[in-house]
Formats: C-alpha cells, structure tokens, sequence
C-alpha cells in the first residue's frame, strides 16, 4: 500500500488562516514542507481519508483524479475534516460523471451532514454522493480494502473515530483526532494484535503535553510504546507524526530532528509512504518516500 498525505495541518491550517504568531511567520519565511493544509490522505490513489475544504487544493496539488474516486472515509464530523457541502460539487450541473456514486463512510453525526448535503442538492445528488454508517470496531469492505474503525479520544459529540486498514498482506492505523487511545480501543488491540506495518499518530500540540482529543510527542511516545508491548508494533514498521498546529510551535524543519531522535517521521503535504520494500538511507532508516 501507498499511503500519500494531502494535508498535515490542524483546523486552522500552517501558516494559520488570519494568523501572525511567530510560529505562523516562520512558516511562511521558510515555505516548502513547513507550509501545511489541512489533514486528508489517500491510500493507492483509492480510498480517500477525510474530505476537508483544502480537498480541491489536493487533487490539484498532487494530480488525483478526483472522479474516478469511489470511497471516502471520515475520522469525524468536524469541518476541517468532513466539509460536505463540497460533495454538492459532485452534481450534475457542477460536475459531468459516470458510473456509482462517491460513497462517504462514517459515523452517525458525519452521515447525517452527508445525508444533509444530499436533500440540499439537486434531485440526483443521491445518485453522485451518499452515505454509510460505519459502528466502532465492525469492519467493513471499501474499495479493496478491509476498514475497521475504533473508538477515538475526541470530542464525543463527534462519536469519532480512527481507522485499520488492511488490504490482505499490509495493515495501516491511522489515528487523526484522538488523544491517547481510549481503553475500548486498546481491549481490541490487545485482544487482535495485528502487525501495523505503518502507524500514522495524531502530533498537534508536537511538545506541548496533551493526552485528550490530540496528542504531542510524548504521547505519542507512550502510545508506541504500548503499541509494542502487545506485539502490534515492530521494528519494521513505520512510525509516522502527523497533523500540527501552530500552537505547537516547531515547524517542520525544527521538529525534524527531535522526531527522528525518537523513531519518527515527519509528515509533510505531498509526502508518500510506500510499505513495499523501500531503500535503506545512510543511517539504516527505510525512506520509500514518492513525494
């Protein structure tokens, strides 16, 4: 599998919208990887992982043909990771499609913006969007893959969720929202133990404690630490940092050595981590990055 991230950022994206705090001023003066949009992914150019309103920046930005596109997942309802008026896009007056329809998988309260979206479009929005509920620790099957959501620690309103996925030899986690799992999610975990062969944690505060809704660097720590200790995480598998916030204070550059100190990658916009067999860097390290 080839997981690409769209977007690294927080809800107010790197450099922050109407922001001027010294860690948004040193992200603009530095561009490249230390400028972020809001989170999204795609794993095989197949299954897209949230849909927040930098999506049309995405598919520009890293050439996806967004039409051919048939399954979405979303972590929660919130808009900066499911912007669902977008989908109205998806009609026929704004977009000239063929074939079934994109189809929105998530919890109750992103179903129902989704099912939203759709009465508020025109007659045949539900031919070109749609729908469907997926329970906490249920998998499912999208796109030739098997998913299964688990609880998250997020805001609970949201009934949020993170996501395995697994597509038969390799075994992704993606775990955006969430502060330190809940222990629901660790139960499974421990009771499955799959061999995670890339596990994506959620870094917004970055140095900053934080153990519920995000999580910082030490966190993470502990969560990989326990990860291990059942048997899910190995020395192979790859270990990646993920969604920053301003707040946290080191852009990406700053944060690089500190992460890769401790066993981690730095996710950047763009960036492609490919789990079949990657070239070895001059410290012993896998790369098998396309972007």
């Amino acid at each position: 599998m080839i997981l690409r991230y769209l977007g690294t950022a927080a809800a107010e994206g790197w450099p922050a919208l109407f922001c001027t705090c010294e860690p948004c001023r040193r992200a603009r003066a530095a561009g490249g990887r230390n400028i972020r949009t809001r989170s999204q992914a795609i794993i095989d150019d197949r299954l897209l992982i949230d849909f927040p309103a930098d999506t049309y920046m995405h598919i520009l930005n890293n050439n996806i043909d967004l039409a051919n596109i048939r399954h979405c997942v979303i972590t929660h309802d919130h808009m900066d990771h499911l912007y669902a008026p977008e989908l109205r896009m998806r009609d026929g007056v704004f977009a000239h499609v063929d074939g079934p329809p994109l189809t929105v998988y998530g919890t109750r309260p992103a179903a129902a913006k989704v099912d939203q979206a759709a009465q508020h479009g025109q007659e045949e929005s539900s031919t070109r969007f749609q729908s469907m509920l997926v329970t906490p620790f249920e998998p499912f099957m999208a796109a030739g893959l098997t998913i299964t959501p688990l609880p998250a620690n997020h805001d609970p309103k949201c009934e949020p969720v993170i996501y395995l996925i697994a597509d038969g030899s390799q075994t992704i986690l993606y775990a955006h929202d969430t502060g330190y799992f809940p222990d629901e999610t660790w139960r499974y975990l421990t009771d499955k133990h799959p061999h995670l062969d890339l596990v994506s944690l959620d870094c917004t505060t970055i140095h900053e404690f934080c153990r519920d809704g995000h999580m910082g660097l030490s966190t993470v720590r502990e969560v990989v630490d326990r990860l291990r200790q059942i048997g899910c995480v190995d020395d192979g598998t790859r270990l990646v940092l993920n969604h920053f916030s301003h707040n946290g204070g080191a852009i990406y550059d700053e944060l690089l050595a500190d992460a890769h100190a401790a066993g981690f990658e730095v996710a950047y916009d763009g960036m492609a981590v490919d789990l079949g067999p990657a070239e070895r860097g001059a410290d012993g390290r896998g790369v098998g990055l396309l972007g």
